[in-house]
Formats: C-alpha cells, sequence, structure tokens
C-alpha cells in the first residue's frame, strides 16, 4: 500500500512539471489512472525481471545484461529506444574514461 502511495505520488509530481512545461492540466482521475497503469506496468515488469535472474543463473552468469532489459522493453518501442540510446551512452562515455586513463 506504501508503495502504490508513493507510485501516486510520484505520478502526481511528474504531471506537475508536465502542467508547467506544457501548459496543460491533469485532473485527479486522470492522475489516479496514470498511477494504477504505472503500478500494474511495474508489476508485469517484475516477473519478466525475476525470470531473467533465473535466466542468468542458468547461463552460469550473475550480472542481468542490457540485452536482458531489452528484451523485457521490447514491448514498448518508445521504451526500447530509449533504454537502447541511453545503452549505447554508457558505452560511449565508458570508451572514452579509459581512452583517458590510458593516457
Amino acid at each position: 500500500q506504501r508503495l502504490k502511495a508513493a507510485v501516486h505520488y510520484t505520478v502526481g509530481c511528474l504531471c506537475e512539471e508536465v502542467e508547467e512545461d506544457k501548459d496543460v492540466q491533469f485532473s485527479k482521475q486522470s492522475i489516479a489512472a496514470i498511477s494504477d497503469i504505472t503500478f500494474r506496468q511495474c508489476g508485469t515488469a517484475a516477473l519478466p525481471a525475476g525470470c531473467f535472474l533465473i535466466l542468468c543463473r542458468h547461463a552460469k552468469r550473475t550480472t542481468v545484461t542490457t540485452e536482458d532489459v531489452k528484451l523485457l522493453a521490447r514491448r514498448s518501442s518508445s521504451l526500447l529506444k530509449y533504454i537502447t540510446q541511453k545503452s549505447e551512452e554508457l558505452a560511449s562515455n565508458n570508451m572514452e574514461q579509459k581512452e583517458k586513463k590510458k593516457k
């Protein structure tokens, strides 16, 4: 129940930011609906995440990779695109840091 309340609070804060930025307004009912959908999606994503841990153990790995996360996000093209972009940015930053260390 506390987790659900935290999700609702966070969604409310994000909606306030969007309201200020885009000059729109969210009703209390729409914020509640977005919160509920977000909470349910997190529950849906948690099950495959647990499955990834089992798969990692089966593959004799201890770490969930970005490819595992991309597999989880494949149902949402925008989320998959975002994760792929951030993954590439992190890889690029890591390469730059390694090159700086070599110098």
